[in-house]
């Protein structure tokens, strides 16, 4: 699994470097570690944009976003 840390970053790093992931891993889920609830809020965004799945759960450190890309049948 594709892992992205971007704590300390704030926009748009978080969400350039979550599209560079996207993009060079096509398919594959994708782990994206952000600290704030903007970053949140904009890779969220960024994701449904592209089509997959959001599954945010909080940590001590901030939020880990898994990203999965949805099955085209």
């Amino acid at each position: 699994m594709i892992e992205v840390d971007v704590r300390g970053f704030s926009c748009p790093i978080p969400v350039v470097r979550t599209k560079k992931a996207l993009d060079e891993n096509p398919g594959e889920p994708v782990t994206v570690l952000v600290e704030s609830e903007v970053s949140k809020e904009n890779v969220s965004r960024l994701a449904g944009s592209r089509g997959c799945s959001v599954e945010v759960k909080e940590a001590p450190d901030g939020f880990h976003l898994l990203l999965s890309p949805q099955k085209k049948s």
